[in-house]
């Protein structure tokens, strides 16, 4: 009896074949690999924006419990020192800028604060509130 060759149909894949999916499984698995770092980045800065957003409520809950003549409420930048530092190793400088307001909406004032922190660059979150009489 002679052997016969194997139809198409039954022949196996060749090395190269193997060869060239590993490639492909490898290529796919690296980018996917860089992602991780990219959203961990992302989820950092979230993170950051999210504590300097709390930083500046937390200024505008303590000014709109002021009385109107509070020195906090006087017209200029507060503090007078330039910025407070907050934060653990103090990463964000706050600072807030109160104008009043011409007639007839002389009983209110506009309040700004600005938190900002270096993360990947200089960044700074703000926000205005109105103080009225």
């Amino acid at each position: 009896m002679t052997a016969r060759p194997p139809s198409a149909s039954q022949r196996g894949t060749t090395l190269v074949e193997l060869m060239i999916a590993l490639v492909v499984l490898t290529l796919g698995i690296l980018a996917v690999g860089q992602l991780f770092p990219a959203g961990s980045r992302g989820q950092l800065k979230d993170r950051m924006t999210t504590a300097a957003n709390y930083y500046a409520q937390e200024q505008i809950e303590q000014l709109r419990s002021a009385s109107w003549s509070d020195p906090g409420l006087a017209p200029g930048t507060h503090p007078a020192s330039g910025y407070d530092t907050l934060g653990t190793g103090g990463q964000w400088r706050r600072t807030y800028v109160v104008s009043s307001l011409p007639a007839p909406l002389d009983n209110l004032k506009r309040v700004d604060v600005t938190v900002s922190w270096t993360f990947m660059g200089s960044r700074s979150v703000t926000t205005t509130t109105y103080v009225r009489r």
